[in-house]
């Protein structure tokens, strides 16, 4: 391509791993936009499973110009790595989840008029916050979290978890033993934070969860401004981890300070919304 040469819209497809039906609507989705002239990538395992080349690396979806997640919520997180601020839609196979609002049935239609919407210039998406963690002490390698990131001790229970003080923009919140302590977005809410006792957060609230995991001295959790700084030192000797969305961990040699913030680009949501409420029958 030469400098000035406009490319063709390009699209990428994740569809949700093992899972036959997910990888049949992907192929369904790709034959579709292929006949109206869009570029289309789709991931490694579902070429595989389709009989049809090599497929694509996540990491480098980003340089589409939309991108199509059939799954889960999982399988959206998954795509959400490599996103960057490529806009992403989620399609669910049935069940309705937090991040994807469109139903099988629709999907073929639905995607084909995203792209008609992005090719126009009428694309309206919605943003939700993404979590850097950092640290000046320890050698972390993590990507941005999209629900929650985790620091916690090797293992649950009594003499598992980590001896942690948590302060916000530099204010004490809370100090003592506990299996760990989450940091979540408002997406993150109804994951693991829900497991754990803590508040569901619509997803439209600008805020961060902080909550503690079988705290001996408990705290309640607390619900802290979007741009906040969350600061956890791990005291002592045990060793620790931190996790990012359940996927990635790094270790922790204590004594150790993890910096949790909010991180850039945010995660940019095309499509129709799911409705937050309805959305709550699959936490039952």
């Amino acid at each position: 391509m030469t400098d000035g040469e406009a490319r063709d819209m390009e699209v990428g497809i994740v569809a949700q791993h093992d899972n036959d039906r997910a990888a049949r609507l992907a192929g369904a989705m790709r034959a579709s936009l292929r006949r109206r002239g869009v570029d289309v990538r789709v991931d490694r395992a579902t070429a595989r499973t389709l009989g049809d080349g090599d497929g694509a690396a996540v990491a480098d979806y980003h340089e589409c110009e939309l991108i199509v997640s059939v799954g889960g919520d999982g399988t959206f997180l998954f795509a959400a790595r490599g996103a960057g601020e490529t806009p992403i839609i989620g399609v669910n196979l049935g069940e309705v989840g937090f991040l994807n609002a469109t139903g099988p049935d629709d999907a073929v239609e639905a995607v084909g008029a995203q792209v008609s919407s992005f090719e126009d210039g009428s694309l309206v998406t919605r943003e939700m916050p993404r979590l850097a963690v950092s640290s000046e002490t320890a050698a972390l390698d993590l990507d941005p979290a999209v629900n929650e990131a985790v620091v916690a001790g090797p293992r649950r229970g009594r003499g598992g978890g980590v001896d942690a003080a948590v302060s916000v923009d530099g204010s004490r919140y809370a100090a003592g033993d506990a299996d760990g302590v989450i940091v979540a977005t408002p997406t993150g809410s109804t994951a693991y934070n829900l497991s754990e006792y803590g508040p569901l957060v619509h997803h439209d609230v600008d805020g961060l969860i902080l909550n503690q995991m079988a705290p001996a001295e408990p705290m309640p959790p607390l619900v802290v401004d979007v741009d906040s700084e969350v600061v956890v030192r791990v005291r002592g000797d045990r060793p620790a981890t931190v996790v990012c969305d359940g996927r990635r961990s790094d270790p922790l040699d204590p004594p150790v300070e993890v910096r949790i913030a909010r991180a850039g680009p945010p995660v940019r949501i095309a499509g129709p919304s799911a409705d937050f409420f309805s959305a709550l029958d699959k936490l039952n």
